[in-house]
């Protein structure tokens, strides 16, 4: 089995190093990420510039490549450029930071690798670790986190689709860990509304004129039966299925347009 891992948060994070170490005794890994920090990336491809891949030293004294782009664009070197055959499973992650709701799921470069991947009809996973302090979410490197329920979450779902395949439908799993929980079993979730509500700060320049960022306040209601209700609330590791087809219903349109 071929094993392909990326990410958004670097080829030298700790979490990639925990993905490759939740899964190395399934299969041949290969590491293929981002030379710098992508949060936030989303499924872009890099089209007006050259891209570069490195042959980097990993922390963990293993072999990677870096790539001067962003997460979909190390998915798609990685299958058509540095691998001879299309790998049998993509993992994308362990991100810094959860990835829920509906508002991460087009702008999380962790759930963009993956959904690039699926795009090649490669079963693929998703899988990030809440954090309490918000400020590392976006750090570069090594981060002291303890991963080993999410390691073992891994390890677990990686060997289940390796031996079944994802379910009838379905074209990836996203995956979240919660910081703490008193109860390991993961939870079947839909995706939930949104994880922030957008916040945007105004400052000004030393000429007086104004510029922006964009944050973000974490969102409150969480329906049960979502990823932020399971994560936030029950405090359970959450597994949500999605479709790469964002298609609506076809029929109720139809209907609408007459």
């Amino acid at each position: 089995m071929k094993i392909l891992i990326s990410n958004d948060d670097g080829v030298n994070s700790s979490g990639i190093l925990a993905a490759k170490r939740a899964v190395e005794k399934l299969g041949e890994v290969i590491v293929v990420a981002p030379a710098t920090q992508q949060s936030g990336i989303g499924r872009a491809l890099t089209l007006f510039e050259p891209l570069r891949i490195s042959q980097v030293n990993l922390n963990d004294g293993g072999q990677g490549f870096s790539v001067s782009g962003t997460p979909s664009d190390s998915i798609v070197l990685a299958i058509f450029e540095l691998m001879d055959d299309k790998p049998d499973i993509i993992i994308s992650g362990i991100n810094t930071g959860e990835n829920i709701g509906k508002g991460e799921l087009t702008t999380s470069g962790t759930i963009a690798a993956a959904m690039e991947g699926a795009s090649y009809g490669i079963p693929s996973i998703a899988i990030s670790q809440q954090v309490l302090k918000g400020e590392i979410k976006f750090e570069e490197g090594h981060i002291d986190i303890d991963y080993s329920l999410s390691e073992k979450i891994l390890h677990q779902i990686t060997k289940k689709v390796l031996n079944k395949g994802l379910p009838n439908g379905v074209d990836l799993f996203n995956i979240n860990v919660p910081f703490h929980t008193i109860n390991e079993d993961i939870l079947i979730t839909k995706l939930g509304e949104r994880m922030y509500n957008p916040r945007i700060e105004t400052r000004l320049d030393p000429r007086g004129k104004s510029y922006y960022w964009i944050d973000g306040s974490p969102f409150k209601e969480h329906e049960k039966g979502t990823d932020g209700h399971a994560l936030f609330i029950e405090k359970r590791p959450t597994l949500t299925p999605l479709s790469i087809d964002l298609s609506s219903n076809l029929e109720l349109t139809k209907e609408w347009t007459r």
